[in-house]
């Protein structure tokens, strides 16, 4: 008798486990309504909009079609651009500057590859994006559907998080948790995978399946039974009504007894140093509590990254040129979301007498290379700027010693002297890069948000030119990519309206995403750019010269950059020596026309000088 009830146990588990996988259960509790004009695509957009989405960066394609109108209905602003990857540069931009989550949207196949070096700049620089991407149907995967590819094994070791979409009712929930992923913790890019049937009505996906309803031979019929069984388990509790709210995102915090050692190894310090990361610009702690508590520490600060421009032009507690001579001597050490990768010389130019105070989100950055050339005293786990607030609580009455700050301001103060003299120098052709750069410091407004795109002219500016404020400079981060111009441009415009937005190019760099500009004048977002036009790609010649007496692959032309811009719908400016005396004027006319709502390009033809000599660039 109880092997006869065992037996009947396993067969009624096998024929109910049957009947989930082939959503028998799904059919008999949920109702479809085959007459519904209701798709996949609004389910994505209400949970979209339910976690104040305001952009979606696309280029268009018929996989992702119902999800771009029916966000388009939902409020949504849709921005098409020329190319897949500047969607997602553009996404980045918005995730930096808002706070947000930023979102693209791609079709199948080469829409998804096309994405992939952004993708992958964006989980090294530490930016919460969604990708959202088209496939083929579940049905049609691995026959030989249009653009069908695994895109799930080429996002897995890129993304925080991947998943595909089999079950219409799956998408809130599913977009969700990447959302909550994508921002807990450390952020970082997710992507979600759509089949095109999840997406279009009932009525279009039955009939690009193709049941027939009056089938006569009994293969015909069985054929009939399972896609009519597959097509109804697709859309079984589709439209129910569906929790859409954001899960909130799961932040590490510092513990009293870390923020207590800190505040111990702090005080007690003569010369300390604080070098700020992009990953202390993250949300939740707000930047004014950030930059407040800095102020108060009084204590030398270096900022890199996201962090540049947080203290303003010309704090007195930032310096920008000394940081190796400061590190040197520094006693304590706090590397709030900076990492010894190639950026600090992998640990090589901290002191091996400083207490290092490292506190980074993610673990594996948090000690990074510390088995080779440093080693934190105190390694904690948790959110930068969050740490550092409540640092400053704790030390209450504490500043930084002012001697410490002279004596650094005083090598900054030098440095900063000698580049102006440089800059006075001429070049053997066209203009000097540095008397252009600074003469573009000089001119801009509070407002203005400086996209870096570049090699040599782009470095050159980093060293010289002043960001104005908090969020007020966007470079690609650890991965150096080269392209991000014209996307982060364009999510730096939607986030920031009010903002003077200039994108810092190199001529080579420029190649990339000038086509943008025609994204720019479509959507009537003017965006300014200057071109370091120098005819090559120098950072990598600088090296290959000198070693292999080569510039093999390293020359470019002095091409018309103002004649193409002009093509796309924008404005064109010629800057060369002919015009040396009036670059202030030329600047200040660029900004004229870009008042006036047009995107604005100036190719500014510049000379060689020693300035970066030496420099490496691998």
């Amino acid at each position: 008798m109880c092997l006869i009830t065992a037996f009947t146990l396993i067969i009624l588990g096998v024929l109910l486990y049957t009947a989930f996988k082939l959503g028998i259960i799904n059919r008999i509790l949920y109702k479809v309504d085959q007459n519904t004009t209701q798709h996949g695509g609004e389910l994505v957009a209400k949970t979209l909009k339910a976690h104040n989405v305001d952009f979606i960066f696309t280029l268009s394609g018929g996989h992702i079609s119902p999800i771009l109108c029916a966000s388009e209905n939902e409020g949504i602003r849709i921005v098409d651009v020329r190319h897949e990857v500047n969607a997602v540069f553009a996404a980045d931009a918005v995730a930096r500057l808002s706070g947000k989550i930023g979102v693209a949207a791609v079709t199948a196949g080469p829409g998804l590859t096309n994405t992939i070096t952004a993708v992958k700049n964006a989980q090294m620089a530490e930016s919460p994006i969604l990708l959202i991407g088209g496939a083929a149907a579940n049905l049609l995967k691995g026959r030989g559907a249009l653009q069908d590819i695994d895109q799930m094994s080429l996002f897995k070791s890129i993304c925080k998080h991947t998943a595909s979409i089999r079950y219409i009712r799956d998408i809130p929930i599913t977009l969700k948790k990447a959302m909550h992923i994508a921002q807990s913790g450390t952020p970082g890019p997710v992507f979600v995978e759509f089949p095109i049937d999840s997406l279009y009505p009932f009525h279009l996906v039955k009939r690009e399946i193709g049941i027939k309803d009056d089938s006569k031979s009994l293969v015909q019929r069985l054929i009939s039974l399972y896609l009519n069984n597959y097509l109804y388990s697709l859309f079984a509790g589709a439209f129910v009504e569906h929790d859409f709210n954001p899960l909130k995102p799961l932040i590490p915090q510092a513990n009293t007894n870390e923020i207590q050692m800190a505040a111990e190894l702090l005080s007690k310090a003569r010369k300390p140093v604080i070098l700020i990361g992009s990953q202390a610009t993250l949300p939740p702690t707000p930047a004014g509590d950030l930059i407040e508590s800095l102020q108060q520490l009084n204590v030398p600060c270096f900022l890199g990254g996201m962090a540049r421009g947080m203290l303003g032009r010309n704090s007195p507690i930032q310096f920008r040129h000394c940081r190796k001579d400061a590190l040197k001597e520094a006693d304590v050490v706090i590397l709030a979301g900076t990492v010894c990768d190639f950026r600090l010389g992998y640990g090589k130019v901290l002191s091996r007498k400083s207490k290092i105070i490292s506190v980074n989100r993610d673990k594996k950055q948090l000690t990074k290379n510390s088995d080779i050339y440093w080693k934190p005293t105190l390694a904690i786990q948790a959110d930068p700027s969050s740490f550092v607030v409540e640092l400053a609580k704790a030390l209450k009455g504490f500043s930084g010693s002012q001697d410490w700050i002279e004596q650094l301001r005083a090598k900054d103060d030098a440095k900063e002297d000698a580049n102006k003299k440089k800059a006075l120098e001429s070049t053997e052709i066209h203009l000097n890069p540095m008397k252009v750069l600074q003469t573009l410091d000089k001119i801009l407004p509070d407002n203005a948000i400086l996209v870096a795109d570049g090699g040599d002219f782009v470095a050159t500016a980093a060293y010289l030119m002043r960001p104005p404020a908090f969020g007020s400079w966007l470079d690609p981060g650890a991965f150096g990519t080269l392209g991000v111009g014209g996307g982060f441009a364009l999510g730096a415009k939607l986030v920031r309206p009010e903002s003077e937005v200039w994108i810092i190019y190199g001529d080579g760099s420029c190649g990339y995403s000038i086509a943008e500009i025609d994204t720019f004048t479509r959507h009537e977002l003017p965006i300014l750019s200057i071109v370091g036009n120098d005819a090559g790609w120098t950072q990598i010649a600088r090296d290959q010269v000198v070693f292999f007496g080569s510039t093999v692959a390293c020359e470019l032309a002095f091409t018309d950059y103002d004649k193409v811009a002009e093509g796309f719908g924008g404005k064109g400016i010629r800057l060369d020596r002919s015009n040396d005396e009036n670059i202030e004027e030329i600047l200040q006319k660029a900004r004229e026309e870009y008042a006036k709502g047009k995107s604005v390009l100036i190719n500014c033809l510049i000379g060689k000088t020693n300035f970066r000599e030496g420099s490496i660039s691998v």
